[in-house]
């Protein structure tokens, strides 16, 4: 009978050795395993996929850009009231018909560089009506909605005219092209200035993914009295090797200025002359401008809602709210006899002068001049000047806003805020926003937002709306400047200067309470009240020492701040700083020009 072996029983140090044998063996895959996990470890790619594999690989695609929605007003434009030209869908610049364009093809496209480093696109102009000829492409960053226009035209020349308003180019020069530059891109571009005959210039550039040239009817070229000098306005792309895209704008404009944007865009590198024209009306301009019963739509299309601070103590009001209720004209010279100030301010002086002999200032008694400080919302009112602008292709639609007082600035000193004493104190505040609307169909294009000295446009898909089309406005914590979004925007440095706070709250005021005031291309048919033809300042002039003020509220920081926030706030302008009493809106420079 075989015998089983015998084999030695283990002894308890054997086990132990055992147990610690298998713990770490299972140590080391738990490490292997969550090693595996944290590590990048390159995996054999499959060649087949099946659906449902449980391996294969997800890969998440990059979000859309902004660019690749269109931007429309959250309502459709209402069918404006009949007359004249405006709304019409095509203007005559004089046997040159134009119309604008807001529909496209796109053409190419960079995924890098510019704002946000999220690229520019170019477009070519689609549903051409019958007639009309392409004059250059559009292009516009790929950081915003594509909300953009250009204009196409139509030769109006009777048949067989030598001298057309329009004529091909003879031929195209290639001014830049985006081959070998290791970009981001759809493919690669081809920019042309077209060459245009004799007597004639090319107001845009054709864009091409072929080296090949295009065809010369693929863009026209404008007579040369038809056309007008431009510049170059924002950057729309920032390229390799100091290439730029810029947006086209006339050099000349203002209300009498017949100089027509075109919204094309030119490439170079910022200082070499411009290459392309802007157009030129040569027929009246005011003949698409609107007439009352269309300004009064337009406002009630597009009136603002104006949300000033939570905290702001110092309210607008009527002009004449402010003159019944105890405002008074100063003489030089007779400063103890002041004049209480009639109702539209008959008795204010009518000459077009700043002297320095009048000024409006509050009442006397404290009492009264305490409550007329903080305004009165109930009876404010936006004070309209409709214009033309780019020739008459759009309209600017300024909207003036009195406050009868400006409290005092606040400063942002890192972490500290300061308040400013008696600085940006000052009597008599005029601020106001523009809307330019396009009169070919009557859309809201942009809005310019005054702040103090300065403003800045912004493009209507970049704005805020509430009920249907009415954008919104943010009035600064007594300083008043326009904002198109709540926030903290500083005069300075990103760490110290002056604030200028904005917030939603429940102190509102709807611009579409409003008087018509000026329309100057209307005549008679819009008079001016007398107190808009008052030239001298609304507000006295305040004498303090910026330096005494300075040491009073500055007094509780170091050293080194103290001298950066006393540089900054002797760099604003008197306007900011409450020195001179401000002039009233005729005599802002842009009354009878652009805004900037």
């Amino acid at each position: 009978m075989r015998k089983r072996p015998r084999y030695p029983m283990p002894t308890m140090n054997a086990v132990k050795y055992e147990g610690a044998a298998v713990a770490l063996l299972f140590l080391i895959m738990f490490f292997l395993s969550t090693t595996t996990q944290a590590m990048e470890i390159p995996k054999i790619p499959q060649k087949f996929h099946f659906p449902g594999n449980p391996f294969k690989k997800k890969h998440s695609s990059p979000p859309p850009l902004p660019i690749q929605n269109k931007f429309n007003l959250p309502s459709a434009l209402p069918v404006w009231p009949p007359g004249n030209g405006f709304s019409n869908g095509r203007i005559d610049l004089g046997g040159l018909q134009v119309s604008q364009i807001t529909t496209f093809n796109k053409i190419w496209a960079s995924q890098e560089g510019g704002a946000d480093n999220q690229g520019a696109t170019i477009f070519e102009p689609s549903r051409i009506p019958q007639g009309f000829s392409m004059l250059g492409s559009y292009s516009q960053p790929n950081n915003k909605a594509l909300f953009g226009w250009v204009l196409v035209a139509k030769d109006l020349s009777p048949p067989n005219t030598s001298n057309g308003t329009l004529k091909q180019p003879i031929d195209y020069s290639l001014i830049w092209t985006s081959e070998n530059l290791g970009i981001s891109q759809d493919s690669n571009v081809y920019v042309w200035l077209p060459t245009a005959p004799n007597g004639y210039k090319a107001v845009g550039h054709v864009v091409t993914t072929s080296p090949n040239k295009p065809a010369l009817n693929k863009v026209m070229c404008v007579r040369s009295d038809l056309t007008d000098q431009c510049e170059r306005n924002s950057v729309i792309w920032n390229g390799p090797n100091g290439i730029n895209f810029f947006e086209a704008r006339p050099s000349n404009r203002g209300t009498q200025s017949p100089s027509v944007q075109v919204g094309t865009f030119v490439v170079d590198n910022g200082t070499a002359p411009i290459t392309i024209s802007c157009l030129k009306n040569t027929q009246n301009i005011a003949s698409s401008m609107p007439n009352v019963q269309q300004i009064e739509a337009i406002v009630k299309a597009y009136s603002p809602i104006m949300f000033l601070h939570p905290d702001e103590e110092y309210l607008p009001s009527s002009v004449n709210w402010f003159f019944s209720n105890g405002g008074l004209l100063y003489t030089k010279g007779n400063e103890s006899n002041p004049v209480a100030i009639s109702q539209n301010g008959t008795n204010l002086p009518q000459d077009p002068n700043n002297d320095g002999a009048y000024w409006l200032d509050l009442p006397v008694d404290g009492a009264q001049k305490d409550r007329v400080k903080k305004g009165d919302l109930e009876s404010a009112r936006s004070y309209i000047h409709v214009k033309p602008m780019l020739g008459g292709t759009f309209s600017d639609i300024a909207m003036w806003v009195f406050y009868p007082f400006n409290g005092p600035a606040r400063a942002k000193v890192e972490f500290f805020n300061v308040n400013l004493g008696k600085i940006g104190e000052h009597v008599g505040d005029w601020e106001h926003v523009t809307l330019r609307v396009s009169n070919f169909n009557g859309e809201l294009w942009k809005i310019y937002f005054s702040q103090h000295s300065r403003g800045q446009w912004v493009e209507a898909s970049q704005l805020e709306f509430q009920s249907n089309n009415k954008p919104v406005v943010y009035s600064s914590l007594h300083g008043h400047a326009a904002y198109p979004h709540p926030g903290l925007v500083l005069q300075g440095t990103n760490a110290i200067g002056v604030r200028n706070d904005t917030a939603s709250s429940d102190i509102v005021m709807n611009l579409g309470s409003h008087e018509l005031v000026s329309a100057a291309y209307l005549g008679s048919q819009v008079v001016e009240p007398p107190w808009l033809n008052y030239f001298r300042e609304w507000g006295p002039k305040i004498d303090y020492n910026i330096d005494d003020e300075l040491r009073k509220v500055a007094k509780a920081l170091p050293g080194r701040l103290r001298d950066l926030l006393a540089k900054i706030v002797k760099s604003l302008p008197s306007e900011v700083l409450g020195e001179e009493g401000p002039t009233g809106p005729k005599v802002k420079n842009n009354w009878n020009g652009d805004e900037a």
